[in-house]
């Protein structure tokens, strides 16, 4: 049985004038909303709330139905229920030395409950004040010795002209320190109040009909105080489309415009003889995927407007020879190439897979890194500038001040996510509007795909080179570690080869190669004396580390200890198992990528991780690791545990701090949104059309700065 209740209080709406609304803007400071003031304001920029925008895109994590009202003598221990009634005793009781406890009791006719709560001891003078008032309050009901309690409940008086959080869906906001739930609605209220009427519609009408997409003022109302469960989701979804649209509009202007933009350089593409020269420096069969690949990247290439492609191919699937490929293409038409890379070691690593396959066509590959001595650097410079250097390897140092290419064709960025916007864009700028072939090995969720990189075109490499087994990979606890080490020595004993992983003890780069160094000097002296180990880490130069990389490519080495920078472009197939330690010190994506420098030779690979965690999200981590070796699957897992802006770095990489919409969860109304929105710029490129003439405003209140500065 529901207990009564004054009549429902209607909807927050605002009776404001026309004139009204042209006076109030979205963008106007959080401080003029009612009920903020200056130092609410700095409270609530802490949840990066500062324009009146923001707080009505502040949405609640959750709803509670406190549509009905449950009778006192009804209630029961466990339920989460909204009661009302009047205050009848008060009192502040200390059990002992610091602690307090205000206890208020409520009676509504049919029984009656304690309301408790711990060391806010001021309660007392504030409820004495209110004895004999209705108030409504929300929690779970408990069992006390002789009578039914309800700890820290949400409350407010029944008096208020409009209670927001009983006899309706009521809104539980993210918080921050200083601002409880009951101070944010009532300020969310009064935004509302106020500015419902400049909450515009900037989606065109037909596009609302079609899609029967709920108005944005009724949409931002129903976000936040619903009339119903039906009204909230029908508010969700059209937020959430909105949010997906804008930000594809402006990945939509951004691709349309490459295509009737200045002109890309047209390469005079020869099939027969370009496949003829890579078969001839290639000496094994590339898989169908790898050709497929190459033929989109020849035909892109051969189009009058420049390429901009992503080519993702997961760890072993031979992205280096699908590269190869566009910089035969490149050099072929006489202009040069350029790879840039996030680390020195990488950068060898290429520096000496493309020197070793381009030397039988008389192709020159340079490296361009920091560590190179200054005549060393003026020399590469030098024959950069002059076109001697037909193909420049390097870090961001290809981007410096005083590195001049003469005729530049083709960029090519390994790894991109490690690359700012500003650094991209900058090796762009070193020619006139050069192809840009994008690559990751790491894998990345189709939706992400769309939102981080939806203006380039996409490329999959699905196929592992024939030959090559998955990696088996097993969790094992410290205390079998011995096992573990056993098992190693059976495989080298076999002819085969081992990578030990030092854990990630902290960001420092001196106590890492610290750790890298002490477990070296304990495999080799204590557990594996009778085999040769080798140490490679960060801090050593690069001519020491590609001798070690040498001997162990050589077989001279058995066991590598290594820090991470072995992460990607190692390549030496003869290593069949990595054992890491403390696994669960890193990453997901981290971890799939170690994997990946196992598994490159005829023999069966094996993955060992150590770890003795019990904390929850590391082991859903190690689980999915020791369940698949597909990067998509992984990717999606870790675009679940930590958020895109977590894996691939917000700033950096321009990933969008979305407001209402998830990209996993809401993947359909993404495509909804992708597929319009490219409709809308294909029909009106500059958004210039009546209908269309809120939009731009639109995208620049929506979209975060990262996001208008992606890619290229």
């Amino acid at each position: 049985m529901d207990g009564s209740l004054p009549a429902k209080t209607p909807s927050p709406r605002a009776a404001a004038s026309p004139a009204f609304a042209r006076q109030r803007s979205l963008d106007d400071e959080v401080r003029f909303v009612k009920g903020v003031g200056e130092a609410l304001a700095q409270v609530l920029a802490k949840l990066n709330i500062y324009t009146v925008f923001d707080l009505l895109m502040h949405l609640p994590r959750r709803y509670e139905d406190r549509t009905h009202f449950r009778t006192l003598s009804q209630v029961v221990p466990g339920e989460a229920v909204t009661v009302h009634g009047s205050i009848v005793a008060v009192d502040n009781v200390s059990p002992r030395p610091k602690m307090t406890i205000t206890k208020v009791i409520i009676d509504d006719g049919t029984g009656t409950l304690e309301l408790v709560w711990f060391n806010q001891p001021y309660l007392k003078d504030k409820f004495l004040k209110m004895r004999g008032q209705d108030i409504v309050a929300y929690g779970v009901v408990q069992q006390a010795p002789y009578h039914y309690q309800m700890q820290t409940p949400e409350w407010e008086p029944l008096t208020d002209s409009d209670p927001l959080a009983a006899h309706r869906i009521v809104p539980v906001y993210p918080l921050t320190e200083g601002l409880p739930q009951s101070r944010l609605r009532r300020i969310m209220y009064n935004a509302l109040q106020t500015y419902e009427p400049v909450l515009v519609d900037c989606l065109p009408a037909d596009l609302r009909r079609r899609l029967n997409l709920m108005p944005f003022a009724e949409a931002v109302r129903n976000a936040h105080f619903p009339e119903s469960m039906e009204h909230l989701e029908r508010a969700r979804r059209r937020l959430i489309f909105e949010e997906f649209y804008l930000l594809q509009l402006h990945i939509a202007q951004r691709k349309i415009a490459e295509t009737t933009g200045a002109p890309g350089i047209r390469f005079r593409i020869d099939k027969e003889v370009l496949w003829r020269k890579l078969h001839e420096i290639v000496p094994f069969d590339l898989t169908n995927a790898q050709r497929r690949v190459i033929e989109e990247i020849w035909s892109d290439m051969a189009r009058e407007y420049p390429m901009n492609r992503l080519l993702q191919g997961d760890v072993g699937s031979g992205k280096t020879i699908v590269a190869a490929a566009a910089i035969l293409a490149c050099v072929e038409n006489g202009y040069q190439a350029a790879v840039m890379v996030p680390t020195e070691i990488l950068a060898e690593q290429h520096f000496i897979v493309l020197s070793r396959l381009f030397r039988k066509l008389g192709i020159i590959v340079d490296l361009a890194v920091g560590s190179l001595t200054q005549r060393g650097k003026k020399s590469v410079r030098e024959r950069i500038a002059t076109g001697i250097t037909q193909v420049a390897v390097g870090t961001h140092a290809l981007i410096q001040e005083g590195v001049e290419f003469r005729k530049l064709g083709l960029v090519i960025i390994d790894e991109q996510h490690r690359f700012g916007v500003l650094q991209r864009a900058a090796l762009r700028e070193k020619g006139e509007n050069p192809d840009v072939l994008v690559m990751t090995a790491t894998p990345i969720p189709r939706t992400l795909t769309m939102t981080l990189y939806g203006d380039l075109d996409l490329s999959i490499i699905d196929e592992l080179p024939p030959g090559r087994r998955p990696v088996k990979t097993h969790r094992k606890r410290a205390h079998q570690r011995a096992q573990v080490y056993e098992a190693v020595r059976k495989l080298i004993q076999q002819g085969q080869q081992a990578y030990v992983v030092c854990p990630l003890i902290t960001e420092s780069e001196k106590l890492q190669v610290k750790a890298a160094e002490e477990l070296a000097k304990h495999l080799q002296e204590e557990v594996f004396p009778e085999l040769r180990v080798g140490l490679l880490h960060g801090q050593m130069k690069p001519m020491e580390k590609e001798e070690i990389m040498e001997r162990f490519r050589a077989g001279e080495i058995d066991i590598l200890v290594s820090t991470t920078v072995i992460e990607v472009g190692v390549d030496v197939p003869n290593a069949s198992v990595m054992v890491i330690e403390d696994a669960e010190r890193f990453g997901l994506a981290q971890l799939h990528q170690l994997r990946g420098r196992v598994g490159r030779g005829a023999h069966q690979s094996y993955c060992i991780l150590i770890s003795d965690s019990n904390g929850e999200d590391a082991n859903r981590r190690l689980d999915v690791l020791v369940r698949t070796n597909d990067g998509f699957v992984i990717a999606e897992e870790d675009l679940r545990l930590r958020g895109p802006g977590e894996i691939y770095g917000t700033r950096q990489s321009g990933v969008p701090s979305l407001r209402v919409a998830d990209i996993l969860r809401d993947a359909e109304l993404l495509e909804l949104a992708r597929q319009e929105a490219f409709n809308t710029v294909r029909a009106d490129p500059e958004l210039k059309q009546p209908q269309h003439r809120l939009l731009q405003s639109a995208m620049q209140r929506n979209m975060p700065r990262a996001v208008l500065a992606t890619v290229s």
